[in-house]
């Protein structure tokens, strides 16, 4: 029999509380950060993870000592996998009875752009359809992170993307991940062919780049005057499609985020990453500060969580 089918045919006086230990512990690498994250002390935290392994037989963390992380044993991955399932799984039985209690079908309205819409939310809602098949989610285009916050304090939205971590008291900030940005450019191009890319190559180049009315390419600008350079920016457009193709025909280079250059549309594009990192790009998900999140819309923030894609360093 193997360790997973062991651990996991276990059925015995095991806990959620035990269980919501395991996997903050994994989350976030160390006991201490755990034990804030969930309300407890330390000392508590540990108590409950060491009574789980107790009950499963078997260590589920290597203990550094001092300050290192701690990390999941194989006996720890696979109870962990089967956490995450059983979490979700009682998650899903409070939302049920919180739309029975309310006799109507639960609906989660996300605010998104372009990109979180087609590279993160897809596989978030694969993930999140297991377990909540009767939930309606309903994603819309929204166009600037002040138009995200303020549907969100009013109620015109449930959960919703921004891209910047300033703190604001109407929300409250989940970071999911980073979209740094990188350089699209056609694969037989002379930048394509430098040994290593800067943002100084661009000088004197042709760029399609965003309107000015996204902070992003603002500050991308910003970054540039500051390292003394001056991309000659011959087309701006809202669309990333659009970009895509301009790019692809050959008008001109484009500084986009990671997330959407990784799957090009047009096998003639590649895109290269620049020796610098400039105008950080964290993608961040928000809900209203005066409403707690629903078993629902918690869930929806661990699936989004889960499967949003992450850069290598």
């Amino acid at each position: 029999m193997s360790l997973e089918r062991s651990i996991l045919s276990i059925t015995g006086d095991v806990t959620l509380t035990e269980l919501h230990a395991l996997v903050a512990v994994a989350d976030l690498g160390t006991f201490r950060r755990a034990a804030l994250e969930l309300g407890y002390t330390q000392s508590a935290l540990s108590h409950q993870v060491a009574n789980l392994e107790r009950k499963l037989g078997h260590e589920l963390f290597s203990r550094p000592g001092g300050r290192g992380a701690v990390k999941l044993t194989v006996a720890g991955h696979a109870a962990y996998r089967r956490a995450r399932r059983a979490i979700g799984e009682a998650d899903a039985i409070r939302a049920e009875i919180e739309a029975a209690e309310r006799g109507s079908r639960t609906r989660v309205r996300i605010g998104v752009s372009q990109t979180t819409a087609s590279e993160i939310m897809p596989a978030a809602l694969r993930e999140f359809r297991e377990l909540h098949a009767g939930v309606e989610v309903v994603l819309s285009a929204i166009d600037t992170d002040e138009q995200v916050i303020a549907e969100l304090s009013r109620g015109g939205l449930e959960l919703g993307f921004v891209h910047d971590l300033t703190p604001d008291d109407r929300v409250e900030m989940t970071a999911i991940t980073e979209d740094p940005w990188v350089v699209l450019t056609r694969r037989d191009s002379e930048v394509a062919a430098l040994p290593r890319f800067s943002f100084d190559d661009l000088d004197g180049l042709e760029v399609v780049a965003w309107t000015r009315r996204w902070r992003g390419q603002i500050a991308l600008e910003e970054a540039w005057a500051r390292r003394g350079i001056a991309p000659r920016i011959v087309y701006r457009t809202d669309d990333n499609l659009a970009l895509q193709r301009l790019v692809a025909a050959g008008l001109g280079h484009a500084c986009v985020g990671w997330l959407s250059a990784r799957r090009a549309i047009d096998p003639a594009l590649t895109w290269l990453v620049p020796t610098e990192h400039v105008a950080p790009r964290p993608v961040v998900l928000c809900h209203a500060r005066r409403r707690e999140l629903t078993a629902t819309l918690a869930a929806l923030v661990a699936a989004i969580r889960d499967q949003a894609p992450r850069p290598e360093r």
